[in-house]
């Protein structure tokens, strides 16, 4: 039962992370925006980077960016949320049942490595070269983020045997 509460535990801890980042981003919509638009407009990047032809420098598509990177971190929280729900409503069940439940974990955890893993450390440390950055290089907190939910996941997902009565 404990292991079961702690995987309980540990998937709404990371929902609760993700929706309080999707949050902070609306509540302090201009902080991170600019993390956004120095990315993606290269502009701190080292002088005569001669990959600088990747550069956006469309504010509308700096805000599109924003809302599809706030997006996915509300989808990610919440689809960990509902996992939540339905790894407590399983807790004291049939394995089976319990076991079952994780499969929406994995869905959550899949969109938040796509977001922190995908978005951050492909799209924004390699192809916006982000890694040059002494101010806006977002890599080290992205690592954090998805190494924690690889982890969650590998955890979660061992198989889980009936309950001793």
């Amino acid at each position: 039962m404990a292991v079961r509460l702690v995987k309980v535990v540990m998937v709404a801890a990371t929902a609760i992370f993700a929706l309080l980042v999707a949050v902070d981003n609306v509540i302090d919509y201009g902080t991170n925006y600019e993390f956004v638009r120095h990315t993606l407009s290269m502009d701190t990047t080292f002088p005569g980077n001669a990959l600088r032809w990747r550069a956006i420098t469309s504010p509308t598509v700096w805000a599109v960016a924003y809302w599809a990177i706030i997006a996915a971190e509300a989808v990610t929280g919440l689809l960990l949320a509902w996992s939540t729900l339905r790894l407590a409503a399983g807790l004291r069940g049939p394995a089976g049942t319990f076991n079952a439940a994780k499969c929406l974990v994995m869905v959550g955890v899949g969109v938040g490595f796509l977001l922190w893993f995908g978005g951050f450390m492909v799209v924004g440390g390699e192809w916006f070269e982000m890694w040059q950055s002494k101010r806006w290089n977002g890599q080290e907190a992205a690592f954090r983020f998805y190494i924690t939910l690889l982890a969650v996941a590998i955890f979660v997902n061992q198989p889980d045997g009936e309950l001793k009565a």
